[in-house]
């Protein structure tokens, strides 16, 4: 059952999100949305488990890469105060990350993906190695790029997170957990944004839903030959040039198969990369922020200048690791719609179907976390169609409004 609010003009977004739900089966899902600074859609329905705990606002889900965006956001705060500049080598601030061909990347190249450090499968030998933060960082600093640094952009799925975290407690002397906190938990009064989920916050914590294996059968089967369309999309995607063995590079990590995402030590480790815990209101919220040029109720985030900088697109090719043009922009990137175009739109989605972002330009800010599903390491279908009512809707009542505005002003 559909539990929130809805403002009567994103009622179609409640209606989809409603359907996208997988009922009977478990899983559930919250979103939140915030146009021209009101808040039109706040609603959660379904379970947080396969034994039927209903999902409830203040519900947390692991969100995967949409971590990044919060991530992000952090290290433009410390740049907009000076402790960091974006052209300026990470080095600099972290000396021992500038060994084996690193001494000249800068934070821009981190930011915008484009410093070849996204091989976790070199880097390490069993993905349970992501739960020891100063293990991870130690190897991050004895790792070597994959390509020149700024020649190209390979999407750093996980290893960004490290990368941006590290160099924030380097500059700040802090742990990562409490920068978030510090900067961006406390002031907008968020209470559900956690990277490394505290003991007192397990009970809040939806549980991925996946699939139950199928039984094994004694019958060995016949090697399932590959459609006909995944055979063109493959085959068109190595006559373009992309390598799927890079992407591996880049997102599957040895031993990944036997990481378990709803473990305490996965949902208690400090992973930037796709690590973090929310709920929806405090993921819009944080967009909202940004959707207001970086500032809000009063405070100032982040200032013109530093807004400008992070929302500008850094490269418009496509990356080695996803065969898709993400238009990376500082630390985020595109937002994808089924239809309606977002130039001016930025943010960053998350395998599992999770995604926040804003849009300056029509006042959006989303929030949007879910519990069942997989895709794509940006989402899938689910948040694209939802943006995509979102979208239509806030310029609806756009519409409405300067109709409105134009009939009082002939009076």
């Amino acid at each position: 059952m559909l539990q929130g609010n809805v403002h009567p003009d994103f009622s179609r977004v409640a209606d989809l999100f409603l359907r996208q739900l997988p009922a009977p089966r478990p899983g559930g899902a919250a979103l939140t949305v915030y146009h021209r600074g009101q808040i039109v859609v706040d609603i959660w329905a379904g379970t947080r488990d396969k034994q039927g705990t209903p999902w409830t606002p203040d519900t947390l889900a692991l969100s995967y890469s949409t971590t990044k965006g919060i991530a992000s956001t952090l290290l433009h705060i410390y740049a907009d105060r000076g402790a960091i500049h974006y052209d300026t080598p990470v080095a600099q601030y972290w000396p021992a990350f500038g060994k084996n061909g690193k001494a000249s990347i800068t934070v821009r190249q981190l930011l915008s993906h484009e410093a070849g450090l996204y091989d976790i499968r070199e880097l390490i030998s069993d993905a349970h190695e992501m739960n020891d933060w100063a293990h991870m960082l130690t190897l991050i600093e004895n790792a070597a790029p994959r390509h020149h640094p700024g020649s190209r952009n390979g999407y750093h799925g996980l290893t960004y997170g490290f990368l941006i975290g590290g160099l924030l407690e380097k500059v700040s002397g802090k742990r990562f957990a409490e920068i978030l906190h510090e900067e961006l938990t406390a002031p907008l009064q968020l209470d559900g944004c956690f990277v490394g989920l505290p003991e007192n916050e397990f009970a809040r914590a939806a549980k991925l839903i996946r699939p139950d294996p199928k039984p094994v059968s004694s019958v060995p089967k016949k090697p399932r030959k590959p459609s006909l369309q995944s055979q063109l999309v493959e085959r068109a995607l190595e006559l373009s040039g992309f390598d799927n063995e890079t992407s591996k590079m880049g997102l599957m990590p040895k031993g990944i198969s036997r990481y378990d995402w709803n473990s305490h030590e996965v949902l208690a480790a400090c992973n930037p990369s796709a690590g973090g815990m929310f709920n929806s209101r405090s993921l819009a919220k944080i967009y909202l922020m940004l959707a207001n040029h970086g500032q809000l109720d009063g405070r100032r985030y982040v200032s013109p200048t530093t807004f400008a900088a992070l929302s500008r697109v850094q490269n418009t090719q496509r990356g080695d690791v996803v065969p898709l043009a993400m238009r990376w922009r500082l630390g985020y990137h595109r937002v994808f719609t089924t239809g309606p175009r977002t130039p001016n739109a930025f943010g960053h989605f998350g395998f599992g179907g999770s995604g926040a972002w804003c849009d300056p330009s029509r006042g959006l800010a989303v929030g949007y976390v879910v519990n069942s599903g997989s895709g794509s390491p940006f989402g899938d279908l689910r948040l694209w169609q939802l943006n995509s009512v979102i979208i239509r809707a806030a310029e609806a009542r756009g519409t409405v409004r300067a109709r409105f505005g134009k009939l009082l002003a002939g009076h």
